[in-house]
């Protein structure tokens, strides 16, 4: 009973018509018979007249619709003595935007499910030692939290305890649970393992990165296709058209019906509803394998890529280096500078920050305590130790951290290498020297991209020529640009052709040239938070062979949603021409026209994907 209430109050248009037909047919059993089209045909006109101030509004901004239509074909059928047939239009109307809200929900029901896990409530320590419960928003940077077990981590944080167990599939797609050691940094939307454990945040739940993710969501749902608005250009066409069917229908025949017979078949559901409805499911597929696609735009211009650009750290390859030397500078020791570099990285976003981390937990060295920490776009990260002298310690490129520092060397480094340097309190301390693997799926990737169409693949990177084109080579591209800053990637990008062009990155300095391309691909969420912001798809899981799976579902949805648009277009026209020559009386097509509208709804809901696909999805296996 508690569902039928809630239908009734969800869609009380839809339970008023209703009840009008039932209260009309059973006045046709009284004596009161003839009141029962005069009832029908009022509330039908009152209907018609409502639509009637949206359409006038509509005009006045410069959109014609196909309300139109619809309150033309009510008035028309009232008019001419067809009061129940005007009815069924009304249930056509207020229905189609009944089954066009429960459409939306189905398809959005991935993305519906992500925003629904976002972190609410925490468990804030007091410096009494006591334990309050607070909203997230509440918890500001430095304050120590409690997270039981199996409770959602609220905002990004470091853990004080000497380790524990978390699961981060819903962040990372990975199903088994992932160790964590004193000092680490876990991230906001992680779920804790068997034990209660104490962490102290790092940054507030609006800066924490599941909420980020949910911003992206957020945005992703209240976007609108270009494909979508299409549809909305075929309204003045095909109104016109009806318009002309009709008249004609009326002037060779001489029977004023006819004209209501064949506008009530003229007003498809499929042009209104059936696209939107696909795109969303297309976005919702997307959301099932990790993919946060930010509008149907943006899958329109998935489904007709042409070229495809690749940043090389953490796209091509895994972003998670394993070390190779450790160059201390005099008077330091090796160790001393992993201890230094990896205190700080905890507090970087970088995509090698948590290599450096597990290295240095790798050999047993154990962090130290951070004051302050901040991070320098592109460049490295400083922060302020909490020891007796109250170091500063910088990380990152070799021309940042000589400028604070004196005695840089630059160490010789193999192809396929690269460093990150060190600095405590204005010395140079040591380079650190890893090498980056290639992704086991990045040549299959290319070979998919190649199978798909893609008729131009390159490489634009920062890193050395020496490093990048071995990659390349070995993956068979051919075309590689290195040693690029942010703004060398832009103009690089921006001449490619053919178009549209897709470029994949996932850090910080690639945030401008995935903004600047016609679709910009960051490679996992858990990366920059602008490369994620300034990207029209967010890979929250961290494989790279979602990309042409991304593009595939382009092209299932685009190709979905046009049937859709020519589904309604085609049927219509063709019961339009039955009717004007009088073998459709308007009531049957009226019916008739709620099923075809029905069949294109569910026909658009093919782009939520095929049953099997969404029984073995990273979303299923890892919910």
């Amino acid at each position: 009973m508690s569902r039928f209430t809630a239908a009734v109050r969800r869609y009380p248009l839809v339970a008023a018509t209703l009840l009008v037909g039932a209260a009309g047919l059973v006045l046709l059993a009284t004596p009161w018979r003839d009141a029962a089209p005069w009832a029908v045909g009022a509330y039908a006109l009152a209907i018609a007249a409502w639509e009637a101030v949206g359409m006038v509004r509509s005009l006045l901004r410069g959109h014609a619709g196909l309300d139109i239509l619809a309150v033309t074909a009510i008035t028309a059928a009232v008019l001419v003595g067809e009061p129940w047939a005007a009815l069924v239009v009304v249930l056509m109307l207020t229905g189609g935007a009944a089954l066009e809200d429960y459409a939306e929900h189905r398809s959005k029901r991935e993305l519906n499910a992500l925003l629904a896990r976002a972190p609410q409530r925490a468990t804030r320590l007091r410096s009494d030692g006591n334990a309050e419960r607070v909203d997230v928003d509440e918890i500001g940077v430095g304050d120590e939290l409690l997270v039981r077990p199996g409770e959602l981590v609220p905002v990004d944080a470091v853990l004080l305890d000497e380790s524990a167990s978390f699961d981060e599939s819903s962040l990372t797609g990975e199903s088994l649970p992932v160790e964590r050691s004193a000092g680490e940094r876990v991230s906001s939307g992680a779920v804790g393992g068997s034990a209660a454990v104490r962490m102290r945040a790092v940054a507030v739940a609006a800066d924490s990165e599941y909420q980020r993710i949910v911003r992206l969501v957020e945005e992703a749902a209240g976007s609108r296709s270009r494909v979508v608005r299409l549809a909305d250009r075929y309204a003045v066409p095909f109104t016109l058209a009806a318009l002309a069917i009709a008249g004609a229908a009326w002037a060779l025949s001489g029977e004023a019906v006819r004209f209501a017979e064949v506008l009530v078949v003229a007003t498809p559901c499929p042009l209104l509803i059936a696209a939107p409805v696909a795109f969303l499911g297309g976005m919702s597929r997307s959301a099932r394998f990790g993919l946060i696609v930010k509008g149907g735009g943006t899958l329109e211009q998935l489904s007709r890529v042409r070229s495809v650009a690749f940043d090389k750290t953490g796209t091509l390859t895994s972003g998670r280096p394993t070390l190779r030397r450790v160059l201390p500078a005099p008077g330091f020791a090796e160790d001393e500078v992993l201890r230094l570099a990896a205190s700080a990285e905890v507090y970087s976003s970088h995509v090698l920050s948590s290599s450096v981390v597990a290295t240095a937990k790798a050999r047993g060295i154990a962090l130290a305590p951070v004051v302050s920490a901040e991070e320098s776009a592109t460049n490295g990260v400083a922060a302020v130790l909490e020891d007796a002298a109250s170091t500063t310690v910088r990380v990152g490129k070799p021309s940042w951290v000589a400028a604070f520092a004196e005695g840089l060397e630059a160490a010789v480094l193999e192809p396929g290498e690269l460093a990150i340097y060190v600095a405590a309190d204005g010395r140079f301390a040591g380079a650190i020297v890893m090498r980056d693997a290639v992704r086991e799926e990045a040549g299959r990737v290319v070979a998919e991209l190649r199978d798909l169409g893609i008729e131009r693949m390159l490489v634009v990177t920062g890193d050395v020529s020496a490093t990048a084109e071995p990659i390349a080579a070995g993956l068979g591209i051919d075309e590689v640009h290195a040693e690029c800053r942010p703004g060398d990637k832009v103009r690089i990008v921006g001449a490619v052709r053919p178009r549209p062009l897709l470029m994949a990155g996932d850090g910080l300095n690639d945030a401008p040239v995935l903004a600047a391309a016609d679709v910009g691909f960051a490679m996992g969420a858990r990366g920059s938070t602008a490369a994620s912001e300034s990207a029209d798809v967010v890979n929250r899981f961290d494989d790279l062979s979602a990309l042409p799976r991304a593009v595939r579902i382009g092209r299932d949805t685009v190709r979905i949603a046009l049937q859709s648009i020519w589904l309604g277009i085609v049927i219509s026209a063709g019961l339009m021409l039955v009717a004007a020559f009088g073998f459709l009386p308007a009531l049957a097509g009226a019916w008739l026209q709620e099923v075809v509208d029905l069949v294109a709804i569910l026909g658009a809901l093919r782009a939520i994907g095929p049953r099997s696909e969404r029984r073995s999805s990273p979303a299923r296996e890892h919910p």
